[in-house]
C-alpha cells in the first residue's frame, strides 16, 4: 500500500478524497428536473421501484460514470411534510448539520449573508484529526428556489482534494400529500489525472473490496454481486448523504439522536457502508461538534 505513491501522506489524502466525494450533478450528470411538475412525473415513473427495492426504504439510486466525471442521484420519499422539509433544507446552517454527519466532514460553518453565502468545510479521515491535517473545501451557497410546491437547493465548489473539481450538491423537493415529500438528491464532481491515479491506487489496495448498491449479477453461490470501482464509490457517498438528510429531518434539534440514527442507518448496509465502530463514530463526532465553537484556521 505504501508503494502506490509517496508514503503515507499522499495515501491518506487519496483515502480522504475517495471517502469524501461530496457533491451532486456535474455537466453530464442528471441535472435538476426544475419544477414540481417534472419532479412529480419522475415520482410517477419510479413509484414501483420506490415501493419494492433492495434498500427496505422508499428510494431509487442511480449512478453514472462518464469521461472524467462521476455522479449519483437518489430519488426518495421522506416521511415529513413539504413545509418542514423546505423550511429546513433551504437554510445553509442546516446543510452544515447534514454534512457533519458524514465520517469525513471535520468542520462546517456557514459564512456571509443575504445572497452571498458559503459553507466553509474541512474534510479529513475517518477518525479524530486536527484541522491542520484536513483539507478545506469552500462551497458556494446559491439562493434557493422556494415555492409552495417546489424547493431547489444548490451548493458548488470549484476545487476539491487532489485534482477534483466542479463539486455540486443539489436537492429538489415537492409535496406528495399525507405528510410526505418526494426529493431528488444529486451528487457529482469532475476529476483530473492526479485524482484518477489516486483512485486507481485506492481501488487496487485498501478499497479493493468496496462495492456499491447496483446489482451486476450473481456469484457462484447465487448471491448478488454489486458494482465496484468508481461507480461504487459515488453510490456509497450518495447514500451517506441521503441518510444524513433523513436523520436530520427526524431529529433536527437532537444531536445525539441524529448521530446515532445516521450511524445505525448506515449499518443496515454494512456491506457497502461500514467503516468504523459505533462508539468510535459517536465519540469522534461529539469532539468535532465541540470544535465548531472555535474559528476555522485559514
Amino acid at each position: 500500500m505504501r508503494n502506490i505513491m509517496k508514503p503515507a501522506t499522499t495515501l491518506r489524502r487519496l483515502a480522504l478524497w475517495v471517502l469524501f466525494l461530496i457533491v451532486p450533478v456535474a455537466v453530464q450528470a442528471q441535472t435538476q428536473l426544475g419544477s414540481a411538475a417534472a419532479l412529480r412525473a419522475k415520482y410517477d415513473a419510479v413509484q414501483t421501484q420506490i415501493g419494492k427495492n433492495i434498500f427496505g426504504r422508499p428510494l431509487v439510486l442511480e449512478s453514472t460514470e462518464a469521461s472524467g466525471q462521476l455522479s449519483g442521484d437518489i430519488f426518495a420519499v421522506l416521511s415529513h411534510p413539504f413545509d418542514q422539509v423546505s423550511a429546513s433544507l433551504s437554510q445553509p446552517g442546516v446543510w452544515c448539520d447534514v454534512l457533519m454527519l458524514h465520517l469525513n466532514t471535520k468542520y462546517c460553518v456557514p459564512r456571509g449573508s443575504g445572497n452571498a453565502r458559503s459553507l466553509a468545510v474541512s474534510v479529513g479521515r475517518k477518525f479524530d484529526q486536527p484541522l491542520s491535517e484536513a483539507t478545506r473545501v469552500d462551497f458556494v451557497w446559491q439562493p434557493p428556489n422556494i415555492g409552495d410546491d417546489y424547493l431547489s437547493v444548490r451548493l458548488s465548489a470549484d476545487k476539491g482534494p487532489l485534482s477534483t473539481r466542479d463539486y455540486r450538491i443539489e436537492l429538489e423537493a415537492t409535496p406528495l400529500g399525507n405528510g410526505k415529500t418526494f426529493i431528488h438528491l444529486g451528487y457529482a464532481y469532475a476529476y483530473g489525472v492526479a485524482a484518477r491515479i489516486a483512485m486507481q491506487g485506492y481501488l487496487s489496495t485498501i478499497g479493493s473490496d468496496k462495492v456499491g448498491f447496483t446489482a451486476t449479477g450473481k456469484d457462484s453461490a447465487g448471491e448478488p454481486t454489486y458494482v465496484g470501482g468508481v461507480r461504487g464509490v459515488v453510490e456509497r457517498n450518495t447514500m451517506r448523504y441521503y441518510l444524513a438528510i433523513d436523520a436530520y429531518m427526524d431529529a433536527p434539534k437532537q444531536l445525539p439522536q441524529r448521530l446515532a440514527a445516521w450511524f445505525d442507518s448506515t449499518e443496515r448496509y454494512a456491506r457497502q457502508l461500514h467503516e468504523v465502530e459505533r462508539e468510535d463514530y459517536l465519540t469522534m463526532k461529539r469532539n468535532e461538534y465541540k470544535r465548531l465553537a472555535s474559528p476555522l484556521p485559514e
